[in-house]
C-alpha cells in the first residue's frame, strides 16, 4: 500500500472529528481572550493585569501538567478533556455576568484568568495523548503538524469572530454565545474511540500511579539520555519564559500605539496577522509532507527567525510593517513548535508517554508565565515595546548559549 506524503492525517475520518472540535475549542478560546482583554483594558488599562493575565494562565500548566500527564497515562482522556471544555464554558459565563451586572472588579477578573489557565491543563495534555489511539507512528508527525495548525486557525478566526460578535451582540451576549462553540468537542468524546479501552494490550502498559516530584526527577532523567529531546525542552521551554505569546494580551496597548486602538478590522487584523503566517505554516510544511522532516536544527533556526521578528515588532511604529513581521513570527513560531513536539513525541517511552509529553508541556506552555514578568510586568516599568525588544533579545542569547552546549551533540 503506498504512503500518502500529503495530509496524511487528514484522511482518517475521527482524525477530522477531533480536529474539527479542536479547532472549535482553540477558537472560542481566544474569542475570550478577545472581548475579555478588550473589556480589561477599557476599564484598568492596566499593563500590570495585562501581566497577571500570561502568569496566571500558564503558572497552573507548570505545577499540573506532570500530574495531568500521569492522569492521562493512568485514566480516561476523554474525560479530563470534557473537565477542561466545561471550565472553559463556566469562564465565559462568568465573563458575561460581570459585563452584564457591570460588577467587573480586579479580583474578579484575576479570578476568572485563573480558571481559565487550570481548564486549558485539563485538555491541552490529554488531545495530544489521544493522537496515538487516532493515528499510527507513521502518521503521527502529520498529525501534530495539523493539530498545531489547526491551533492557529483558531487564533486567526477567534479574533475576527470576537470582534464580530462583539460589534454584533456586545461583550456580554457574545460571550454567552461563545459556551455554543464548546459543544461540538464535548459531545464527541462522549463516544470518541480513543482512550485506554481501545488499545491493543502491547500499546497499554500498566499504568503507574503518580508519586510527586519522584515522577518529576525520573522522567528528567528519562529525557537527559537523548541529547536532542533534552535540547528541544529546553528550547521549548526559553521561548516560553522569555516571550511565548505575552504580546499578545498586551495587544489593544500595541494597536493602540499604532493608531488602530479600536475593536474593529484594524484591531482585530493585528491580532490574526502572526497567526495567519503559522497558518501558512502548517500548510506548506504538510503540503511537503514526509519530504520535510522535524529535525532539530530547523527547530533551532526558526526559533531565532521568531525573535528577530517580534524584536523588529516591538520597535516598529508602522502599522503595514508591524503586520509583515508578525506574520514571519508566527510562520517562524509554527514550525520549531510543531518540530519540537513532534520529535519528542516520537522518542517518547511508551510506558511514561504521558508524564514526557505532561514535561514538554511544562516547559512550552507553563515557563509562559516567565513573560508575563518579562513583557507585561516589566512593560509596566520601561513600557511594552521595549519589554518585549529585551525579552527577544534575551531569548536569542539562550539561543546561542544552548547552541554551544547542546547543539552540535543532539544534531
Amino acid at each position: 500500500m503506498t504512503a500518502h506524503t500529503t495530509f496524511e492525517a487528514l484522511r482518517l475520518p475521527q482524525y477530522r472529528r477531533m480536529i474539527l472540535g479542536f479547532l472549535l475549542t482553540m477558537m472560542a478560546d481566544n474569542v475570550e481572550h478577545v472581548v475579555s482583554y478588550w473589556v480589561m483594558f477599557q476599564k484598568f488599562d492596566s499593563p500590570v493585569l495585562g501581566g497577571f493575565a500570561v502568569v496566571s494562565h500558564w503558572v497552573p500548566f507548570l505545577v499540573f501538567s506532570l500530574p495531568a500527564g500521569a492522569l492521562a497515562d493512568r485514566y480516561d482522556p476523554r474525560r479530563l478533556i470534557q473537565v477542561g471544555m466545561v471550565m472553559f464554558m463556566a469562564c465565559s459565563a462568568g465573563w458575561a455576568y460581570l459585563f452584564m451586572t457591570d460588577t467587573l472588579e480586579v479580583w474578579s477578573a484575576m479570578t476568572l484568568l485563573v480558571i481559565h489557565g487550570l481548564s486549558g491543563v485539563f485538555w491541552n495534555v490529554a488531545t495530544q495523548i489521544i493522537l496515538y489511539d487516532l493515528v499510527d507512528k507513521a502518521v503521527l508527525p502529520s498529525a501534530v503538524r495539523t493539530l498545531a495548525t489547526a491551533r492557529y486557525v483558531g487564533l486567526i478566526v477567534g479574533p475576527g469572530v470576537g470582534a464580530g460578535l462583539m460589534l454584533w451582540l456586545g461583550p456580554e451576549y457574545s460571550l454567552l454565545f461563545n459556551c455554543l462553540f464548546y459543544l461540538p468537542n464535548l459531545i464527541w468524546l462522549i463516544h470518541a474511540p480513543c482512550g485506554p479501552q481501545f488499545r491493543p494490550p502491547h500499546m497499554s502498559p500498566p499504568a503507574r500511579p503518580f508519586r510527586g516530584l519522584h515522577d518529576l526527577f525520573h522522567t528528567m532523567a528519562e529525557v537527559r539520555k537523548n541529547k536532542e529531546v533534552l535540547l528541544l525542552l529546553l528550547l521549548a521551554g526559553g521561548a516560553s519564559w522569555f516571550v511565548s505569546n505575552s504580546y499578545q494580551a498586551q495587544m489593544p496597548s500595541y494597536a493602540h500605539d499604532l493608531g488602530h486602538g479600536d475593536p474593529g478590522m484594524t484591531y482585530s487584523l493585528l491580532l490574526a496577522a502572526d497567526a495567519l503566517g503559522a497558518l501558512c505554516a502548517g500548510l506548506l510544511w504538510e503540503y511537503l509532507g514526509q519530504r520535510s522532516q522535524p529535525t532539530s536544527r530547523k527547530a533551532m533556526t526558526f526559533a531565532l527567525i521568531w525573535a528577530a521578528s517580534l524584536a523588529l515588532f516591538a520597535l516598529s511604529s508602522s502599522y503595514v510593517l508591524s503586520l509583515g513581521v508578525l506574520f514571519v513570527a508566527g510562520f517562524a513560531e509554527l514550525t520549531f513548535n510543531a518540530t519540537a513536539q513532534t520529535i519528542v513525541q516520537l522518542k517518547a517511552p511508551l510506558e511514561i508517554r504521558g508524564r514526557v509529553i505532561g514535561l514538554f508541556n511544562m516547559a512550552a506552555l507553563g515557563l509562559r508565565f516567565g513573560s508575563g514578568i518579562t513583557v507585561g510586568l516589566l512593560g509596566g516599568a520601561i513600557g511594552n515595546h521595549w519589554s518585549l525588544f529585551v525579552a527577544c533579545a534575551g531569548f536569542a542569547v539562550f539561543l546561542a548559549v544552548l547552541q554551544v552546549r547542546l547543539g552540535r551533540r543532539a544534531a
